[in-house]
Order: C-alpha cells, then structure tokens, then sequence
C-alpha cells in the first residue's frame, strides 16, 4: 500500500493570502521561499527574442550544459563533463529523478528534522522509508557525520541540504568531508540539494561534489537566479548513473522548457544584478535578527544562507498552523507554519523568507510588533 504524503500546508496559507488580497486587503508575501525580485532585464531580453526566433520544441541546450561545467569549475575547482548535467523541469523533478534512479522501493533515506517538506513526502511517494533524524540548536539544526555514522542499520542513502530550508544553516566544507567519508565507508548514496548555492551571508557554500564525486546534486534557476517560474533546474550524477538516468528523464519528464533554457544563459551572465539581490537579503537578514528577538522571538536558527527565518514560537502557542493562519487573518503577514518542516516538533515554530523588499520587510515588523505582544 502506498505511504501517506502529507499536505503542504504553507500553500494553503498562500491560498488564504492571495483571497485576503482579491478582497482589498494588503498582504505581506512571506510564506513562500521565492525571491520578489524579478529575473534580470538580459534574461527578459533574450526570452523575447526566443520566443520571437525559435519554434520551442523539445529541447536541452548543449549550450547549458558547457556553461553549468564552467560554474563548477569556478565556484568549486571541479572539472565535470558537461554529459554528466540532466536539465530538468525544476528542482522538484530532479529529486524525484535522483530517488527513482537511485534506490528502489523500500529503501531508507535518511534526512534531518527540521527539513524541507518535500524531501518526507517525496520519499513516501515512491515507496520508500524516511529516516528522519531530529536535528537541534546543538548540531545548529543539520545533520553531522556522527549521527550518520550512528544509524543501524545503515541507510540506503542520505539527502543532504546546506543551506537548509526551513532554517538556512549551511554546513562547512570539514563537516562535508567528514559526511561524506561515513558515506563512502558504510555505503550510503548521499543526494545533496543545492538550490540555494550562492546564497550565504559568510563562509561561501561548498558543494558535496568536491568531497564525494559519487554524489548526486541538486540545484536550480529558482533562487539565486530569480527563476522560480520559469520552472528549470538540474541534476549533477556520476558517470555510472548517466545512461540510467537518460531513460528515466526521457520517459517522466522529456525535457524542460525550451523558453526557460535560453532564458538561463542569459542569467548566468548576471551574477552583478543578482548579487546586488542578496545584498538586499542580507539587509532583510540583519534587520529581522535585530527586531525580532526585541519582540520576544529569541531562539532563531543561525540563517547562514538562504533567506530564512526559522523561530521557535513555543512560548506563544503549541499550532504553528493556527498562529500563521492567525497572523495573516489579523496583520496580512503570510509566513509558513513549522509543522510542514518537522512532523514531531513543528507545532512550535514558524519560518519568514526575507526574500521580499527592505520596505515591505519594515512593514512586516511594524505589524508584527502591534500584534505580538496581544
């Protein structure tokens, strides 16, 4: 009997949200992690042209590909062969790729608690069994080698996540390598989601492929690019996992938008722009740490990318989903309830994304704070 997915319930908060604005009302989009910025202006101006010269049929850019090669070799100082890059419809459809050609039913992957919702739900879709492992303020939410290394019986495989979502905690290149020696010696295929790579307000993102060349790596146009979408992402496999991977590609999903495709050429060209974007986020960042703990939130998860505000709210109510839906009934601020992120201790946290204005970041705090305290 398949296993039971659970709702995403932050997109019936941004349900709720979206009616309360077609009502007149003003609303605050903090629920979801997509940037409000835009692409950039090139991206816009080479999908005109496209859409103006080419007949958008099935298509994956060889173009793409070289170009995804070149960024490895310089934010990371890996050479990989252009072959080894899948072009997906998003980061979603490469996860369901990476378990589908990676495990078979049944098998055990482990993951942290707090974690992406998908990552859970994903896994119980294809018939396999989530090892969630709870991870707190101790091992600053992520998961670590040692509590790897402590699983009996050992997992089939490991989804990694830095920076994490719901919390935007990254883990350091000495913890990577680390992971990945556990890996190696008990067998655990490790599936690293990357997606918010080039968002970190310190120490630069490292990338499991330098550490574990047999790792499987996820990432996408939708974060740092300003993509979400356009709807294309990619999947980074080793060389023994290309020709399995093609067929499964082929038949589940063909091929990602054409339109999407030339569009990521361009914003691959504007690393300036999309900088400025997470200067812009880092101001977000600094503000709400320094404004929220006045308000009585305290405990936050250490955001050190992404652009994520993971806060226990345990002193004010034990229905994280209730206090959201609340919150946005009385304020207009839409945000996530933690549930979605940690099925055990959820209840008693929610989470922010900062990825908006710093006007609207402003506006957020002032009603957060008529609001709080009652």
């Amino acid at each position: 009997m398949q296993n039971q997915v659970q709702p995403f319930r932050a997109i019936e908060i941004s349900g709720l949200a979206r009616r309360l604005a077609t009502e007149g009302r003003s609303v605050l989009h903090m629920e979801f992690g997509q940037p409000s910025m835009g692409p950039p202006r090139k991206v816009l101006d080479v999908a005109r042209a496209a859409i103006d010269n080419d007949r958008m049929g099935y298509w994956e850019s060889p173009a793409l590909k070289e170009r995804l090669a070149a960024l490895y070799a310089d934010r990371y100082g890996v050479a990989i062969d252009p072959s080894r890059f899948l072009l997906t419809c998003g980061a979603s459809p490469a996860l369901v790729l990476a378990l589908s050609i990676c495990f078979p039913a049944g098998a055990r992957i482990a993951m942290a608690r707090p974690g992406y919702v998908a990552y859970r739900n994903t896994v119980r879709a294809l018939n396999m069994v989530p090892v969630e492992l709870p991870c707190g303020a101790e091992s600053r939410f992520q998961l670590t080698a040692e509590a790897l290394d402590a699983i009996e019986p050992a997992p089939d495989g490991v989804i990694i996540a830095s920076p994490a979502n719901p919390t935007g905690t990254i883990i350091g290149g000495d913890e990577l390598r680390a992971i990945a020696a556990v890996c190696r010696r008990r067998g655990i295929r490790i599936l690293s989601d990357e997606i918010y790579h080039a968002l970190s307000y310190g120490e630069p993102c490292r990338s499991m492929t330098e550490y574990d060349p047999d790792a499987v790596i996820i990432s996408s146009f939708s974060k740092y690019y300003c993509m979400p979408g356009w709807r294309l992402g990619w999947l980074l496999v080793p060389p023994d996992l290309i020709e399995r991977a093609w067929s499964y590609l082929g038949c589940l999903f063909l091929t990602p938008p054409t339109l999407s495709q030339h569009a990521a050429l361009a914003a691959l060209d504007c690393a300036e722009e999309l900088d400025a974007n997470v200067a812009v986020y880092a101001g977000n960042r600094a503000r709400l740490l320094e404004a929220l703990p006045q308000m009585g939130l305290r405990r936050i998860a250490p955001p050190d990318g992404a652009f994520y505000i993971y806060a226990d709210i345990g002193h004010l109510t034990d229905d994280s989903m209730g206090f959201c839906r609340k919150l946005l009934l009385d304020t207009g601020v839409a945000t996530g309830p933690g549930i979605d992120h940690d099925p055990v201790d959820g209840h008693r946290f929610f989470r922010l994304s900062f990825a908006i204005s710093a006007e609207e970041v402003e506006q957020a705090l002032q009603r957060l704070g008529g609001w709080l305290p009652r």
